[in-house]
C-alpha cells in the first residue's frame, strides 16, 4: 500500500511542477493578494487540479481527443478566456497598490482557477495518457493508493507553493510586483494564443 501511494506521491508532483498557467496564477496571486485569498486561489487551484486528475486516471481526456468537435470547442473557449485573464493580469500591473486587492470575489478566484485548469484539452490529454497509463500497469486494488498519492502531491504543492511566495512577498515592491504582474500576463496570453492555434490546426 505505501509503495504505490509513495508512487503517486512522486509522480503528482512530477505532473504539477512543471511551470504552466495553473503556477503562473498561483504565484501571482500569492504575491499580490492578502493570504487569506492567496490560500483560496491555492485550494481552489488543488480542488480543481485533483477533479482533472480524477478524470484523466478515469480517462476523459480521451473523449476529447476523439470527438473534434467537442476539442475544438473547449479549445476556442480556452484561448479566449485564457487570454483574457492574461489581459487583466497585465493592466493591473499599473496600478499595482498594497492596499488594492484584485480581482476579490469568489466567484472570479473559482472561473479563473477552473479555466487555467480544465481549458487545456494538452492537459487532459497529457494527464490521460500519464495517469492512465498508470493506472493500466497498477494491480486494480492498488490503483486508488496510487491517485490518493497524485492528490496529495497537489495539495502540498500548490500550499507550499503559496506560502513560500507569500513569505517573501514583503520583499517585493510595487516595481517587482507589476513584472510579476506582466510576465505571468504574458506567459498566459502565450498559452491562450497556443491553444488558439491548436483550434485552428483542429478546424483545419
Amino acid at each position: 500500500m505505501l509503495k504505490y501511494l509513495l508512487q503517486g506521491l512522486l509522480l503528482g508532483f512530477a505532473y504539477v511542477a512543471p511551470i504552466g498557467m495553473q503556477n503562473l496564477y498561483v504565484i501571482n496571486a500569492a504575491a499580490r493578494k492578502k493570504k487569506t485569498k492567496a490560500y483560496q486561489v491555492a485550494l481552489t487551484t488543488v480542488f480543481f487540479d485533483i477533479s482533472l486528475a480524477l478524470s484523466c486516471f478515469f480517462g476523459i481526456g480521451f473523449l476529447i481527443d476523439r470527438f473534434p468537435v467537442l476539442k475544438g470547442a473547449v479549445l476556442l473557449l480556452g484561448c479566449i478566456v485564457v487570454v483574457y485573464i492574461g489581459i487583466c493580469l497585465i493592466r493591473s500591473s499599473s496600478g499595482v497598490s498594497d492596499s488594492v486587492d484584485m480581482d476579490n470575489s469568489l466567484f472570479k478566484i473559482i472561473s479563473h482557477c477552473f479555466v487555467v485548469t480544465w481549458l487545456n484539452p494538452q492537459a487532459l490529454i497529457d494527464g490521460s495518457l500519464l495517469l492512465g497509463g498508470f493506472r493500466a500497469s497498477l494491480p486494480q486494488d492498488m490503483s486508488r493508493y496510487f491517485i490518493i498519492g497524485v492528490c496529495i502531491a497537489s495539495f502540498l504543492w500548490f500550499t507550499s507553493l503559496t506560502t513560500v511566495v507569500s513569505l517573501f512577498r514583503t520583499r517585493f515592491n510595487n516595481n517587482i510586483l507589476k513584472w510579476i504582474n506582466i510576465v505571468c500576463g504574458t506567459i498566459i496570453i502565450f498559452y491562450g494564443l497556443k491553444l488558439g492555434y491548436s483550434f485552428i490546426q483542429v478546424i483545419l
